[in-house]
Formats: structure tokens, sequence, C-alpha cells
């Protein structure tokens, strides 16, 4: 079993910056990737930025250019570091770690979650 733990959300204005974390523990696969997912209030849980161990990056096109995520293999830890926020970024953000061309919906280990809130 993989627990995930995320750190790091808040509230911030437009135009500011913050810092996400994420730490796994237990039963980790020896090869696997991590990301950011999000969920809006009435929207369905949309990815953000993926990571390989690698790594090799995948952004939605909305973060691009704004979102930077990175991640330590020896301490198993990813982080989502958001300048530039928007109130459109406003949502839950969750950790997840999968299993190589695993579906991460389906198949992903996912924390708990953390709030960001973006005010205009």
């Amino acid at each position: 079993q993989v627990q995930l733990k995320e750190s790091g959300g808040g509230l911030v204005q437009a135009g500011g910056s913050l810092r996400l974390s994420c730490a796994a523990s237990g039963s980790i696969f020896s090869i696997n990737n991590m990301g950011w997912y999000r969920q809006a209030p009435g929207k369905q849980r949309e990815l953000v930025a993926t990571i390989t161990m690698s790594g090799s990056t995948n952004y939605a096109d909305s973060v691009k250019g704004r979102f930077t995520i990175a991640r330590e293999n020896a301490k198993n830890t990813v982080s989502l570091q958001m300048n530039s926020l928007k109130p459109e970024d406003t949502a839950v953000y969750y950790c997840v770690l999968w299993r190589g061309s695993l579906d991460p919906m389906r198949y992903g280990s996912w924390g708990q979650g953390t709030q960001v809130t973006v005010s205009s």
C-alpha cells in the first residue's frame, strides 16, 4: 500500500505563487510516475502535470509556462511550483503515483488533496 501526503495549499491573490509538495511512503513501485491532478467544484478531476522517474514531464495546456513539476526519486517526493496563479486555478490538488503505463485514474495511489484558492 502506498500513502501520499500533500502539503502547501492555501489562499493566494491572482498573480501570486504557491508551492505544493507530496511525499510518498509504503510499498512504492520501483518504476513509477508521479503527478498532480486537480478538481474544481462541479468539474471533473483533470491532469495538471506529470513526471516520470527519468524526469520527462507533461503539462496541461492551461498551466504550461506557469507551473513546474519536479521530483526527487531518492526521497519519493514530487513538487509543483505554481506561478502567475489565476482564479481559474482554484481547486483541490491531488498528488498521484502510479506504475508504468497504467491509467492513474484507475490504478493510481492518491493523496487526500490540498485546497488551492486564488482570489481575484
